[in-house]
This record gives C-alpha cells, sequence and structure tokens, in this order.
C-alpha cells in the first residue's frame, strides 16, 4: 500500500524471477471518473463519420510503427523473451490498416433498408448505434497482441474503450499510451488502466459491453457479473486443443507442424496443441521424429536472444504444468523427452515434453496445461480419433494432418472446434478479419471475434419503420358477417 492509501502490486519478471516493476491500480472513485471523461468523448467520436474514426486509426498506426521497438522490447520483458513479441506490433499495425480498409464496406452491408413483408405501406431503415463504452480485460500471454484484438474494430464502430491488461505483463500498456497520447483524438476515447482481478470487477460496473479472455473460471465469474448487469459478454477462454495424424499423413511434415503448434510460446497460447492422436501403424514412427525434433529446441537461457523456448510467463503456470506431468507419470505414461520445469536464472523453464501411454483419465488430457508437453496416445479407425477429439470440455481449435487435403477435411468436419487447421498447426492467427468463428464447449461465449462480423459486436441494431398509409384505428371495424359489416363501417 503506498503512502497515500493505494494498493501497489508487485510484479515479478518472468526470465529473472526478480520483481522489477509495478503497477499502481485506480481506485472506484478515481476509475468512474475515467470512464465518465471516456462517454462524454464518446458522443463526438461516436456520431462523427466513419471517415474521422479512419483518418484518426491511421495516424495511430504511424505511430505504432514508429514505436515498434519500445513496444516490443517492452512485450519481450513481459513474456520472457517470447518471438511473438518481434511481431506483435506489426501484427497490430496490420490489424489497424485493415479495419481502416475492411470498415466502411462492412458497416454499409450490415445496413438494411426496403418495405415490410407484411405490411406494404410500411418501409424500413436500420441504424448501427455503438455502444458508449467497451471494457477489455486482456490476458498476460502475447500482451500487446491480445490486448487490442478487440478495442480495434470497437474504435471503429464508434465506440470507447477501456483496457485492463494483465497484472502479470503490464509493462507494454505505457509505451502503448504513448502512442496514443500522440493522436489527441484517440486519446479522448481510448485509454489503459493497472490493475489485477479487484480492478477488473470494479470495470465491470462501469462498461456497457465487456471483452475478456482468459481462463474458464475466470470467464464464468466474468459471465455472471455481467449477466447481473444484462450487459453483452464477449469471452475467448481456454483451449485443449486436439491434433489428430492418419496414417496416411507426411510424418516428418507432420511432426514439424505438431512441435511448432504444441511448443511455439512454452504452449502458452490458447490454440496450442495439447493432445495428439496418432494412428496405430504410424504411433511408434511418428513418435521418434517427433523425440528427435524437440531434443533440438533450446531454451533461451542463459541468452535471452538465443534459443526457441522461453520461460513461464506466470511462475503459477509452471506449477500447474508439473502437477499434470506428475499426475500423468503416475498413471502410467511414459517421458520420451523433456520433463519438469526447472528454475535457470530465477525463471521457470521447461523442455519440450513427448509422452506415451496416455489416456483421458490423466489431467494432461483433460485439462488446459499451457505448457509445451506433447502427450501421444494410438487410435485405430476414424471414427475413434473423431470421438477422442471430441471428448472435452473445450472446443477452441484443432488439427489434422492427413495425406490428402480432402482425407483431412473429412476429418476436419466431423471435430467440435470453432477453428480445424488441416495440414498443419497453429494456424487460427491467419483468420484475422477474414472470417468468423465461434468456440464450442466452455472455450468460449459470444459472437465473432474475427472475421467482418467482429465490428458488428460493438453495434446495437435499430429499426426506423415509416407509415405511409393512415394509422391504423383503434376502435373496431365490425364482425366478418355482423350487422356492422353490411353497413360498411
Amino acid at each position: 500500500m503506498s503512502p497515500n492509501g493505494r494498493r501497489v502490486l508487485p510484479v515479478r519478471n518472468p526470465y529473472t524471477g526478480a520483481v522489477d516493476y509495478e503497477i499502481t491500480p485506480p481506485v472506484p472513485a478515481e476509475l468512474a471518473r475515467t470512464c465518465d471523461r471516456l462517454r462524454a468523448a464518446q458522443r463526438e467520436w461516436g456520431s462523427a463519420p466513419l471517415e474521422h474514426r479512419i483518418a484518426v486509426m491511421s495516424r495511430w498506426a504511424d505511430e505504432l510503427e514508429k514505436a515498434y521497438g519500445p513496444l516490443s522490447a517492452a512485450d519481450y520483458a513481459d513474456t520472457g523473451g517470447c518471438l511473438i513479441s518481434l511481431v506483435s506490433p506489426r501484427i497490430a499495425v496490420g490489424n489497424v490498416r485493415g479495419w481502416a480498409a475492411d470498415a466502411p464496406k462492412v458497416l454499409a452491408e450490415a445496413a438494411r433498408s426496403g418495405v415490410s413483408s407484411i405490411m406494404p405501406s410500411i418501409s424500413f431503415s436500420t441504424q448501427l448505434v455503438p455502444y458508449p463504452l467497451v471494457g477489455v480485460i486482456s490476458p498476460w500471454n502475447g500482451p500487446l497482441l491480445l490486448s487490442l484484438l478487440d478495442p480495434v474494430p470497437a474504435l471503429f464502430a464508434g465506440s470507447a474503450v477501456i483496457v485492463k491488461p494483465s497484472e502479470v505483463a503490464p509493462r507494454f500498456a505505457e509505451p502503448l499510451m504513448e502512442t496514443i497520447r500522440a493522436v489527441p483524438e484517440l486519446a479522448e476515447v481510448f485509454t489503459f488502466i493497472d490493475g489485477d482481478g479487484q480492478t477488473g470487477q470494479e470495470l465491470i460496473e462501469q462498461v456497457d459491453v465487456v471483452c475478456f479472455t482468459g481462463s474458464v473460471p475466470n470467464g464464468r465469474k466474468v459471465a455472471q457479473a455481467c449477466a447481473s448487469r444484462l450487459i453483452p459478454a464477449y469471452l475467448e477462454l481456454g483451449g485443449k486443443d486436439p491434433a489428430i495424424v492418419t496414417a496416411s499423413a507426411d510424418l516428418d511434415k507432420a511432426a514439424t507442424a505438431v512441435l511448432r503448434g504444441a511448443a511455439f510460446g512454452t504452449g502458452q497460447v490458447c490454440f496450442s496443441v495439447e493432445r495428439i492422436y496418432v494412428h496405430e501403424d504410424v504411433h511408434d514412427e511418428f513418435t521418434d521424429i517427433l523425440v528427435r525434433k524437440a531434443v533440438h529446441v533450446r531454451l533461451n537461457f542463459p541468452d535471452i536472444d538465443d534459443g526457441e523456448i522461453g520461460p513461464f510467463g506466470f511462475d503459477r503456470q509452471a506449477r500447474v504444468a508439473d502437477e499434470h506431468l506428475a499426475d500423468a507419470v503416475a498413471k502410467g505414461a511414459v517421458v520420451k523427452c523433456g520433463g519438469p520445469s526447472r528454475v535457470l536464472g530465477g525463471g521457470h523453464f521447461m523442455r519440450p515434453t513427448v509422452l506415451t501411454e496416455v489416456n483421458h483419465d490423466m489431467l494432461m488430457m483433460r485439462e488446459e496445461s499451457f505448457a509445451p508437453f506433447m502427450p501421444v496416445m494410438r487410435y485405430r479407425t476414424e471414427d475413434e480419433a473423431v470421438a477422442l477429439a471430441n471428448d472435452s470440455h473445450y472446443g477452441l481449435s484443432a488439427s489434422v494432418l492427413a495425406g490428402t487435403a480432402e482425407e483431412a477435411t473429412r476429418i476436419g468436419e466431423r471435430i467440435n472446434a470453432g477453428t480445424v487447421s488441416l495440414q498443419d498447426t497453429f494456424l487460427t492467427l491467419f483468420k484475422t478479419r477474414d472470417i468468423g468463428t465461434n468456440s464450442f464447449g466452455d472455450s468460449g461465449l459470444g459472437g465473432d471475434r474475427t472475421g467482418p462480423a467482429s465490428i458488428l459486436r460493438f453495434l446495437r441494431k435499430k429499426a426506423l419503420l415509416t407509415q405511409s398509409a393512415p394509422p391504423a384505428p383503434l376502435a373496431r371495424q365490425g364482425r366478418p358477417g355482423g350487422p356492422d359489416a353490411k353497413a360498411g363501417t
């Protein structure tokens, strides 16, 4: 607690283990004032022509490009040297410029006008009205990238936006705010605040829409809080993504894809591969190839700029991973390479870990591990592979690697997941604004987070109905066949 009574939260460096940063959440009254300011400014922002918002956002994209170095460095520190930090600012710029190009067409196509199919004297048109204030609660993995995924279309839609990034990875927010402050019109309607779960709860009480990315348990709490206020909640939650490798697949290519999909970012990606089902005829050969590739993946220790695998971004996640691994081994799993996490220089590291003799009684095959695990399980028939893949309360994404694209598609169409990568893994990033998807099971709630419709989440549709005939009277017009009918009254 600071001398003025404000909370001060220490922030651990995931690479060194040292507490080298701190944040100070706003007190509730301060948060309320910030939200009131954003709401007041949103009225002009939302009523301005779309062309104005496009011009302002395009200037911000210029600022983001100029700030690549500080943004990447801060995100790199937040993630302990994750390679995604090297491209996150550029992906963010592409997202802004892409929506600048796409928003006019998407919003124009969403507008409707015409004549009522029930009453020809009534014509209609639509008005798209932005929600005044969107609240975003973003996660600690991919902090810069994921903190901007929802705000960008919301701003183009005409909403004001307030973002609370994770208290585990908040360093990127200040250099990002510098780019926002460089565009005064944007700074009036877009800001970031520091804070933890308590701050997130307070934020939900102040906004009109919530976008949350995080775990299923926390997502349930957010959904309940939003339901109590009757406001929309868009949730992207956990995953336990399966990958199916058929007997006809190119095993070398399949192993490369699975390794990247499971170990990129230390497996701390919601659409990481976490379960692998391989046809029994090629199980052993595939596993041998996967192990040979996995043992050559390097930790980025002792040089943060050398190696492919960084530390766990959140030390608590290392403990979860170790619990899952210990549970699997106790139930008969065989570790082919890798093993438990290790503390190196203060960071918690884990090498890519391949296991066999796994089954669905193990935590590793049921719950999100968020670790570079590659548990490989045999299957006999295509029906069995699909059943195993669908035997989960998650349904975010999946992968199929087969001998032909046709075979992969046939299997992929049977898997319950919002996104299915065929002949590769980890393709979810490339949906961008092209296609929207829905999560299955407990992996999410709400409308499209990607694709053209993702901007429409932040707009309420209003119908304007015009009557060209005289208004209908309330008085009865007579019963059919009654005396009034003969008189014509």
